[in-house]
């Protein structure tokens, strides 16, 4: 099924287009045999540059693996995946591995800070690990959208845990990467904190130009993106524009029936 819309009807070479994202075809199924299991069944989708998605769907539908398959995480076993202009489906791993530390940033549900660096030591870890300079106008602007600017020199265990969510966005952020993937970003946050942080990934779209991909199950966070695509049993069933909580659930409820 090809998800349509303003913007991103996936027609054409996508290296020609306004995607920061996109697959064709694209299959995963692990084991085989008898055993084997579809997880995604044949997915055309694209991500506008950008734009702020999310993608949803009951619990086996295929959200997580679509995410790991576009983000070059995981192999798939058919079809194809562009990061822009690469297709990613033809690298090797060092190829992928180059790409990812160049092309991608990701937030996850767990924050994954190094407990014994600063705050700021956090955030430029990706530039380091590249052997890129830093971007001063950049990070300040950055560490100001995220408000981390007080709390800089402060290590992961003096943060709270929306506060270190926060220096993973920023993190995710100072790379400039093409597209940053964002995996339950809010799950082990409450709710004050947690629409903190989506606040701040929205913010990091409208104002940075920043495009974010976003797997969730939560319709008040997929209510903070611009277009919210559905999955059910490894296929894209339908697609919302302007999402709000309750247009989200009703969604989710009619996949669900």
């Amino acid at each position: 099924m090809t998800i349509t819309g303003a913007g991103h009807r996936l027609v054409g070479n996508p290296a020609q287009e306004r995607f920061a994202v996109s697959a064709r075809g694209l299959t995963k199924v692990y084991g085989a045999g008898d055993a084997a299991v579809r997880a995604l069944g044949g997915v055309d989708v694209a991500f506008a540059a950008g734009h702020f998605t999310a993608i949803m769907g009951p619990s086996g539908s295929g959200k997580s693996t679509l995410m790991h398959c576009l983000a070059g995480l995981d192999a798939v076993t058919s079809g194809e995946v562009h990061i822009g202009d690469v297709e990613i489906t033809g690298l090797n791993d060092r190829q992928l591995t180059r790409l990812r530390r160049e092309r991608v940033g990701f937030i996850f549900q767990a924050f994954n800070l190094l407990p014994t660096l600063t705050a700021e030591q956090n955030i430029l870890l990706p530039l380091d690990i590249a052997g890129r300079q830093v971007d001063q106008d950049l990070f300040d602007q950055v560490v100001d959208t995220v408000g981390l600017r007080d709390r800089l020199g402060h290590r992961p265990s003096q943060l709270s845990g929306g506060q270190q969510q926060r220096v993973a966005v920023a993190r995710a952020l100072i790379g400039k990467p093409h597209v940053i993937f964002a995996d339950e970003p809010t799950g082990n946050l409450d709710s004050r904190s947690g629409a903190e942080v989506l606040s701040f990934l929205r913010t990091s779209v409208r104002e940075l130009g920043q495009t974010i991909v976003m797997v969730t199950h939560d319709p008040v966070a997929a209510s903070y993106a611009d277009r919210v695509v559905f999955l059910r049993d490894g296929l894209l069933v339908t697609e919302l524009y302007r999402p709000t909580p309750q247009s989200v659930l009703d969604t989710l409820v009619k996949l669900e029936a």
